[in-house]
């Protein structure tokens, strides 16, 4: 299944799209596909594009206080897309419809796209190994992942990067049929899949390859 729907869910009229992930797992591409593809975004330009994220973050700074009890914006959010990093979606409040839409990535890859974005800014790279680093997410992605598919009020689409950027027709449809009945271009969805922007890839052995 592409897909998940929590089998006590009715409710599809009105929903707020989420769009989640780990840190450097495309989900600036994302949110930029969707809004490409007609839906409006909800996002404060305060974090400007920059070298790593040259198309833009699209990141709304009261995502970040979910957990202070931030969430009277959420309601605003219906047949919006807003882009939650995986380790705030327990915060969102319960009394609202949610379609997640998860990227998932390459774990070596994730790593070198952050240890790059470290290297840019200036930043220790050195902190975290990247073994401690990797069995952190994946414990967290097997949480959420569990944590999801108990909460009757959200449905979630798994999508890889990976894929998207391999070969975007399948995923895009399969998208497409899960954001139902918000109408979506496909086409110009496609569109915005950059193999330019595809910097940190992993080779067949799982290591990453840098590429210029």
């Amino acid at each position: 299944m592409p897909f998940h729907f929590n089998k006590r869910s009715t409710s599809t009229a009105e929903f707020v799209t989420v769009v989640s992930g780990l840190p450097r797992s495309g989900t600036s591409m994302m949110m930029r596909m969707l809004e490409t593809g007609g839906m409006s975004v909800v996002t404060d330009h305060l974090r400007v594009p920059d070298e790593s994220n040259p198309k833009g973050y699209y990141e709304f700074e009261r995502v970040k206080q979910l957990q202070d009890g931030n969430t009277g914006w959420i309601a605003e959010g219906k047949g919006k897309v807003v882009k939650i990093i995986s380790a705030l979606l327990e915060y969102l409040p319960p009394e609202h419809q949610y379609r997640i839409v998860f990227m998932q990535r390459n774990m070596p890859e994730i790593l070198a796209s952050q240890r790059e974005m470290l290297l840019r800014r200036g930043e220790p790279t050195d902190r975290v190994s990247d073994r401690h680093l990797t069995g952190f997410y994946q414990d967290h992605l097997s949480h959420i992942t569990e944590w999801i598919a108990k909460q009757s009020n959200m449905q979630v689409i798994y999508l890889h990067y990976n894929k998207i950027m391999e070969n975007p027709h399948e995923p895009v449809a399969q998208l497409c049929q899960f954001l139902q009945p918000l109408p979506l271009d496909r086409d110009k969805m496609m569109s915005v899949v950059e193999s330019s922007l595809y910097r940190q890839r992993a080779s067949p052995a799982g290591e990453p390859v840098q590429q210029i």
